[in-house]
């Protein structure tokens, strides 16, 4: 059985411009990735149960880099996104209206090369990002 992580974050926005930036490839590529020393080149999303996406991360140093990606189980729109990444383990993230703010909370499956406490941070640096990305939109 795998050990689940849990992150979230609540952002000063409605869920449908939360929505909006957490699911469109040009707004993914400006939030997705956990310290300004790393970038989100490329994005693809087909936001549909059994379609694909595909994130490109790296360090902009070009040292490392990796393809993020998986297939889409579940699409409630405005409240939910599930997917299970290429290695099988899987990710659901739900948005929560609080008045004119919105929750975001993933719940993801860990792997097993890294700490989960190692884990959890980086996940939650990139949520964080986003956040800080879609506050600062219109």
């Amino acid at each position: 059985m795998n050990t689940k992580i849990t992150v979230e974050t609540t952002i000063a926005k409605n869920v449908d411009k939360v929505w909006s930036f957490y699911n469109t490839p040009a707004h993914i590529m400006k939030w997705n990735f956990a310290s300004d020393d790393w970038q989100c080149p490329r994005s693809e999303v087909d936001l549909r149960i059994g379609g694909k996406m595909n994130s490109r991360m790296e360090a902009k140093d070009g040292s490392f880099g990796f393809d993020f990606e998986g297939t889409y189980d579940e699409v409630v729109p405005q409240k939910k996104v599930a997917y299970s990444m290429s290695d099988g383990r899987k990710v659901v993230t739900t948005f929560e209206t609080l008045g004119s703010k919105t929750k975001v909370t993933t719940v993801f499956d860990a792997e097993n090369e890294h700490p989960v406490d190692f884990q959890k941070a980086g996940w939650q640096a990139i949520l964080e990002n986003f956040k800080k990305y879609a506050e600062s939109r219109d």
